[in-house]
């Protein structure tokens, strides 16, 4: 089991970067898949990057590819998603997750606002 927090987010102008972390504690962080999802007023929560528990591989939501990139530190039990060229729709709360072993996502974070003007 995993208690995930949130931080980094922020006001940015268009164009600007944000990097978000999650830190994680619990144990066996590496075991978990890690993954960051984002809701804007009045969507649903959606997709917006993993990183593998096994082999560290990464996938993208078409909408950031090329301009998010997610890591991870298992030595600091922490994720992160360094965002640049950020878009006025990439406001949202963003919301880090953890999956067990590549399982369904069964932990999440409070979340962070980013708020990005045009």
């Amino acid at each position: 089991q995993v208690q995930l927090v949130e931080s980094g987010g922020g006001l940015a102008q268009a164009g600007d970067s944000l990097r978000l972390s999650c830190a994680a504690s619990g144990r066996n962080f590496a075991l978990y898949t890690m993954g960051w999802f984002r809701q804007a007023p009045g969507k649903d929560r959606e997709f917006v990057a993993d990183i593998s528990w096994r082999a560290g591989r990464t996938s993208y939501a078409d909408s950031v590819k090329g301009r998010f990139t997610i890591s991870r530190e298992n030595a600091k039990n922490t994720v992160y998603l360094q965002m640049t060229g950020l878009k006025p729709e990439d406001t949202g709360v963003y919301l880090c997750g953890g999956a067990y072993t590549g399982g369904a996502y069964g932990y999440w974070g409070q979340g962070t606002q980013v708020t990005v003007s045009s």
